[in-house]
């Protein structure tokens, strides 16, 4: 069935169409008809439906028939349109989150049918060559929405600001009994710890009506989390919502967006900004790096590596002009390497999620931490916290690289998540032990797939796609030679 903005949005579309066939402008339309030029250009746009006797003001004045305008058919131009429509495109696709109107895109489809529709076509196929589902295309734009704001939402710090004066002391740490006692009481969620099924051990709650099922193997850490995440779902009201924590089924754009937004919450309220903020300008002023700082830290925060980590995303590059970085978390299980999670600001930096079904380079700390972290006789009870310096083959970039890795409760996985800064003279001048020449450097490469490094003795595959790329480049130059 479609929607009443869709049928506004064709009706807006034929207007313009006869409007321009007509050779009219729209203050020559409005000066024939009597409708004002800003109520046109709203129709045109599909906000605005008008009422019949505009709809046979305007048949005439364009001379089109009135029950074809207010039809749902379409002419052969439009035809793609429909199919479009049909799609659901515009339900899955968030296209005002970038600052896209819907009919500006429908206009750019009008102009050019056959290869707008083609290159939607190109976008599905590849889509389906490596094997992507539509969750994937949404989590794809909610780190685009995220870039285009350098991760920081000054909206979700003001609700986490403003609920840590109304419920907590100004340096009160939020605790997991106050917490609950709030879902609780203020918005009668009751909280209830809870043994899952096998199937469903990897969940780490479960919103059952208004009862919060808690995994009882989580950790004091990550029970925070869940309630500080439930409460930023409480506070913020979302009109869609996932019901379960982590991921079993993505319906919407709307669920990935609001599942961000809660969890951005519960970031911003457990570790506030002006306090945090605080304690980075001390760790960054020293003229060493002190790993046991930041493992102090945790402590203080009561957070896990990885919320703790994903904050700096938040707030470096909007308070320490640090925009140049990128976050990453990888997840161990019988010794393969997974980047589960990826987040690069100010464009597509090293490394990046690409290179499907590929070994990560074996030198990132992001991975031989939890090499590390594997060889200890209790994994499950250690945090390990790392850093170096990587300089990529083939680029003149290098990031100081901080890393952190533990066991993935509540499974048996091993996790580590990092942020990568890049070196430039300003994120010199602002960490301040990077000029002192002790951190570890390490030449890295991206995959081993494609590593000019042949005789690393931590490669983990052949290279097989770079000799397909350098066997490439010989046949063009082969060519080339023949040609002259």
């Amino acid at each position: 069935m479609i929607s009443k903005e869709h049928i506004r949005l064709i009706f807006g579309l034929k207007i313009k169409q006869a409007r321009q066939e007509k050779g009219l402008s729209l203050s020559e339309l409005a000066q024939k008809t009597g409708i004002s030029v800003s109520y046109l250009n709203e129709i045109e746009k599909g906000k605005k439906y008008p009422q019949s006797e505009k709809i046979a003001t305007l048949a005439e004045t364009l001379g089109v028939n009135y029950d074809w305008l207010v039809s749902l058919k379409l002419n052969k131009k439009l035809l793609p349109l429909s199919k479009l429509l049909a799609s659901g495109f515009f339900e899955e696709f968030p296209l005002e989150i970038f600052g896209i109107e819907p009919a500006q895109f429908l206009e750019i489809l009008v102009n050019a049918p056959d290869k707008v529709t083609a290159f939607i076509s190109t976008l599905l196929e590849i889509a389906r060559s490596y094997d992507m589902q539509i969750e994937e295309f949404y989590f794809s734009a909610l780190r685009s929405y995220q870039e285009m704001h350098e991760n920081y939402f000054a909206d979700i710090e003001a609700e986490a600001k403003k609920c840590r004066e109304i419920y907590f002391a100004a340096s009160q740490i939020p605790q997991t009994q106050t917490l609950q006692k709030i879902l609780e009481e203020k918005f009668h969620i009751q909280v209830q710890e809870f043994e899952f099924e096998p199937s469903l051990q990897h969940l780490r709650s479960l919103l059952k009506g208004k009862t919060l099922l808690i995994n009882r193997l989580l950790n004091e850490e990550q029970r925070r989390f869940v309630l500080a995440r439930e409460l930023g779902y409480a506070i913020l009201k979302p009109t869609h919502r996932t019901y379960t924590f982590s991921w079993v089924e993505v319906k919407s754009f709307e669920e990935v967006l609001s599942n961000f937004r809660a969890s951005y919450f519960a970031g911003a309220l457990l570790l506030p900004e002006n306090e945090l903020l605080a304690d980075l300008d001390v760790f960054f002023s020293k003229e060493n790096f002190e790993a046991d700082f930041l493992i102090n830290l945790l402590a203080k925060y009561h957070v896990s590596p990885e919320t703790f980590l994903y904050r700096f995303t938040n707030l470096l590059p909007k308070h320490f002009g640090l925009n140049e970085l990128f976050f990453l978390r990888f997840d161990n299980a019988e010794n393969q390497f997974n980047l589960t999670k990826e987040l690069h600001l100010s464009g597509l930096h090293n490394p990046h999620a690409s290179a499907l079904g590929e070994h990560y380079c074996r030198r990132w700390i992001s991975i031989s931490i939890l090499q590390d972290l594997q060889q200890k006789p209790n994994p499950e009870r250690e945090i390990l916290c790392k850093a170096q310096i990587s300089e990529y083959y083939n680029s003149d970039n290098r990031y100081w690289v901080l890393a952190m890795a533990r066991s993935l409760s509540p499974t048996p996985a091993l996790s580590s998540v990092a942020v990568g800064i890049k070196i430039t003279s300003h994120s010199q001048k602002v960490i301040q032990f990077l000029q002192n020449g002790a951190l570890l450097v390490r030449k890295v490469g991206e995959t081993c797939e494609r590593c000019i490094a042949h005789n690393c003795p931590e490669r983990a595959a052949k290279a097989t796609i770079l000799q397909k790329l350098e066997r490439q480049k010989a046949s063009r130059e082969a060519i080339a030679r023949l040609l002259l």
